[in-house]
């Protein structure tokens, strides 16, 4: 692929584009790690969007990869050999649905928050708040964007996405239907449709009750002390790194308590460690790699796999060369 070539095309085709070449990813990941990337185009708005999948698509057959604010992956040290398209820098609308109108039969008194897929969840939460609107309170605190959340179902203290989302607007791929709706869409735990759509998360449409303000700003300030006691914030991560497992025996399991169960607390490998504050957070002490931070997640899966016989499997996406990946 010559990346010169799309790059010189786009900004030819999209002059108010924002475009960089040869871009660290540790500059966009939480994690604070990654190589490069050949292009990176940060569109403005739903035109540059449609304008930049154009050109990548019907010119030169290459497949974006779409990201937020990075929260939740872990690039390789090489880098990966692709497109990026990063939302979190623009597509930042943020308004109240017209009065009367609701997406949720489920909630005739709900009023509708459009969200781009750019805003942050603290900026979208706080809109809640200022609205008087209730159902978002549990994302003041994921440090995401409103398209990663999306795609993942984020969630923390028993809320998530699919709770309070009535409908969301994609761009697929140039089609004769540029923007697609899609009603009710279809979630479970950190997992979306998405994940199997090559589509761009434009915006996303939240369906909230009216509440007391008081209530939700309490609510919202019990959540971040929370974070602040048990949480590792001071250091580089991308949150909870592993998926909470099934149930057993009916029980809910808990990733962060297995591992604490099996004693890995402070365990490290170069720069990364799993957080002596929350196992759950693998962290970037100073200067890791993703390698240090693969290997860790190794090991930390093959123990408390050996010891209790339950699989983790990663919350975290990897992103690398073709061929790489989880080496577990």
């Amino acid at each position: 692929m010559d990346w010169n070539k799309l790059y010189d095309r786009l900004k030819a085709e999209v002059p108010s584009l924002e475009l960089r070449r040869d871009e660290p990813m540790s500059r966009h990941t939480s994690f604070r790690v990654g190589g490069p990337v050949p292009v990176m185009a940060l569109p403005k708005n739903e035109a540059e969007v449609q304008q930049v999948l154009s050109v990548a698509a019907l010119e030169f057959e290459v497949r974006p990869f779409f990201m937020g604010k990075g929260s939740n992956l872990l690039v390789s040290d090489e880098g990966a050999d692709l497109l990026v398209m990063k939302a979190c820098d623009g597509l930042d609308r943020l308004e109240l649905e017209e009065e009367g109108r609701t997406w949720d039969a489920a909630r005739p008194n709900g009023r509708t928050i459009i969200a781009g897929s750019g805003v942050s969840l603290a900026r979208l939460s706080n809109f809640a708040l200022e609205q008087g609107l209730t159902g978002l309170e549990f994302a003041q605190g994921i440090p995401g964007s409103v398209g990663g959340g999306v795609y993942m179902n984020a969630g923390a203290y028993g809320g998530e996405m699919s709770q309070v989302i009535s409908s969301v607007s994609s761009a697929s791929c140039p089609s004769e239907e540029f923007v697609r709706e899609h009603v009710n869409p279809q979630f479970s735990y950190r997992h979306s449709q998405f994940q199997e759509q090559d589509e761009f998360i434009l915006r996303a449409y939240f369906t909230l009750e009216p509440g007391d303000p008081a209530e939700i700003k309490a609510k919202m300030d019990d959540f971040a002390q929370r974070r602040r006691e048990k949480q590792p914030l001071e250091y580089p991560s991308a949150g909870s790194t592993f998926k909470r497992p099934a149930p057993m025996d009916g029980q809910p399991v808990y990733a962060a308590a297995l591992i604490d169960q099996c004693g890995l607390k402070g365990l490290s490998v170069g720069g990364a460690q799993v957080s002596e504050k929350h196992a759950g957070f693998v962290i970037n002490r100073g200067g890791a790699t993703c390698d240090d931070i693969v290997k860790l997640m190794a090991q930390v899966r093959e123990r408390v796999f050996r010891e209790t016989g339950v699989t983790l499997e990663p919350e975290v996406r990897y992103l690398g060369m073709e061929g790489e990946g989880w080496n577990f």
